[in-house]
């Protein structure tokens, strides 16, 4: 298992790396900083003076090797460009609150999709059925934003039974994490429904209820362990997709977390700040699969570690 492990992060060092070398050589050939933080009035001396003074008159493989440099010894991000101090400080006082809200998302989606999922399967073809699979083909066809402007209005504005933006109290959370759950929850679903359906289906399961046990147990002891094993492994993948639905919903809901960051910072030229959100959102979706792989092998005792 060490060995697995090891080589599980040696090769997420690399995913990182090529992550950060395309995403930092892509921002800079797409955007010049200089003529969104700069007046419009700005002359070429004051472009001049500005790249001198931000280091970015230098090669570009010579700035990147020195950011970096700078984020493997130092977990230095570089200095915000518009608030003009640490751009680790403006991340870390982001990253709980999107941490925060994934989490909620995850726990929603996954709490709801399994009994949906499992009864749907029980219930194959019934009138169960039907609504479940329709109600997942309407949630993955809806926009995010969409959604969490409707949800707004209802709930905000009509209802007046919840806060529509900010993040005082875990009442805040509730709109923004039930947004971005509708962004897994289909998937997840229709993923239980399937494994359940081919679990029910193996011999193991017909023996077990032959002897006598109970349904309740041959659904959760038996099937529902089996057909859980998708669930996990996808469930690492979703990670990053959390992240980048949390994007549009904190943008929405005005969350203070690495996705309204990230907006801000691209709109005013803040690349220090885009980059280390960028950075952060991969390693996070590095991990989240990691961590997905070893309970995948965890669970299914039939998979092993080389």
């Amino acid at each position: 298992m060490r060995t697995y492990i090891i080589h599980k992060l040696l090769h997420a060092l690399g995913v990182a790396f090529v992550i950060s070398f395309v995403s930092f050589f892509l921002l800079f050939y797409t955007a010049d900083p200089a003529s969104m933080l700069l007046p419009e009035n700005a002359d070429d001396q004051d472009i001049a003076r500005f790249k001198a003074a931000m280091g970015l008159d230098r090669p570009l493989v010579v700035q990147y090797l020195d950011w970096l440099r700078r984020i493997v010894l130092e977990a230095d991000f570089g200095i915000s460009w518009v608030a003009k101090i640490p751009a680790r400080e403006l991340i870390g006082a982001s990253l709980w609150p999107t941490v925060q809200l994934a989490i909620a998302a995850q726990i929603i989606a996954t709490v709801l999709a399994v009994p949906l999922g499992v009864l749907s399967a029980v219930k194959r073809y019934s009138f169960i059925d039907n609504i479940t699979t329709l109600l997942a083909l309407i949630g993955q066809a809806l926009p995010l934003f969409w959604l969490g402007i409707m949800l707004i209005i209802i709930f905000g504005v009509w209802l007046k039974w919840l806060p529509t933006s900010g993040s005082d109290t875990w009442v805040h959370l509730v709109l923004p994490a039930i947004t971005l759950a509708s962004f897994t929850l289909p998937l997840n679903m229709r993923l239980v429904r399937s494994g359940m359906l081919e679990v029910l289906g193996q011999d193991y399961v017909r023996t077990a209820r032959a002897k006598g046990v109970a349904e309740r147990q041959v659904l959760a002891k038996h099937a529902l362990r089996n057909a859980a094993i998708p669930l996990v492994t996808v469930t690492g993948l979703q990670f990053g997709a959390l992240l980048g639905g949390a994007v549009v919903t904190e943008t929405v809901f005005s969350w203070p977390g690495l996705g309204r960051l990230a907006v801000q910072s691209i709109q005013v030229g803040d690349f220090p700040v885009v980059q280390g959100v960028v950075l952060i959102f991969a390693a996070f979706t590095i991990l989240a699969n990691l961590a997905a792989d070893i309970g995948s092998a965890w669970i299914d005792p039939r998979i092993r570690f080389d």
